[in-house]
């Protein structure tokens, strides 16, 4: 006997799903929009009209129980065809609308994605981008992202890639007040010698700073006043004459064009692959990120 869907359960249905694969109310509460409490509210309400316990919660974490590890595994079928016939219907009204969930580093956000939302967002005002800053490896199915942003050699294995930005060159850049008071660097070699400020990762390493001349390849760990998590900070502290940044050439643009920073050692600092729109490999891309992608690729060409 085939059994009627009752209109009231599917909200509560896909509710569940999301906390079952964030492991938090509070991560699927900001995802889905309401607040943690009114989530756990309607979860509750489904286990009532179930019958069973499908999480375990804990006040620091929350599992989905066997029975709850079973459901999952049959509806979520059931759900992204869901989403995939809403897509269809949006396609055929040739009206991309919705939500955008994109997850990408501080720095592509600055350098690639800032420059061009004026524009993307008149251009398609059906569209609400929602953009999250994370140096930060996701999984872009699980915490609910329809596509993240990264450079060439980071994609993640398994992913469907498109260029998202031109070729990319990191620079050494520091004020003519501090190179009055230590001098130009003429080689890497050289960088020892110097205050150099550095960034760090989200994993908690340190970048790094990667060279190439004299047929070679090779990376350095140098030393400093400064070490962050920020690249606006390290902008801001190498106008101020704090020490030496190597940093994106496109974030440096500005201020190398207005004379409050120069450029060193540029010889050594070859362009790389830049920026890729990455996302799962699907049967119906979303109308909303085909529309991006066609986006970043036009501008390439400008």
């Amino acid at each position: 006997m085939q059994r009627a869907l009752h209109p009231d359960r599917l909200p509560a249905v896909a509710a569940f799903a999301r906390v079952a694969q964030q492991g938090s109310f509070s991560k699927a509460a900001r995802i889905l929009g309401v607040s943690p409490s009114a989530l756990s509210q309607t979860l509750r309400s489904l286990e009532t009209r179930l019958g069973v316990r499908l999480l375990n919660r804990t006040t620091r974490h929350v599992s989905v129980t066997e029975a709850g590890a079973l459901f999952l595994q049959r509806v979520l079928p059931a759900l992204e065809q869901f989403d995939a016939a809403f897509g269809e219907l949006e396609e055929l009204r040739g009206e991309p609308k919705g939500m955008l969930r994109i997850s990408l580093p501080r720095i592509a956000m600055l350098s690639v994605m800032a420059p061009l939302l004026k524009e993307f967002c008149e251009s398609y005002p059906s569209i609400t981008l929602d953009l999250v800053a994370d140096d930060r490896f996701v999984d872009l199915v699980g915490e609910g992202f329809d596509a993240g942003m990264r450079l060439g050699e980071s994609l993640a294995p398994g992913m469907i890639a498109v260029r998202a930005s031109r070729n990319q060159r990191m620079l050494v850049v520091g004020s003519e007040s501090y190179f009055e008071r230590h001098g130009r660097p003429q080689t890497p070699a050289e960088l020892h010698r110097h205050r150099c400020i550095r960034f760090r990762f989200s994993s908690g390493g340190i970048y790094r700073w990667e060279f190439s001349g004299e047929g070679k390849e090779f990376d350095m760990d140098l030393d400093g006043p400064l070490v962050c998590n920020d690249n606006n900070l390290m902008l801001q502290a190498a106008r101020d004459g704090v020490g030496l940044a190597y940093l994106f050439e496109d974030l440096a643009r500005e201020d190398l064009a207005a004379g409050r920073l120069k450029a060193v050692l540029e010889n050594w600092c070859p362009s790389f692959a830049g920026y890729y729109l990455y996302y799962p490999s699907r049967d119906q891309m979303p109308l909303k990120l085909r529309v991006l992608i066609d986006f970043l690729t036009a501008r390439m060409r400008v």
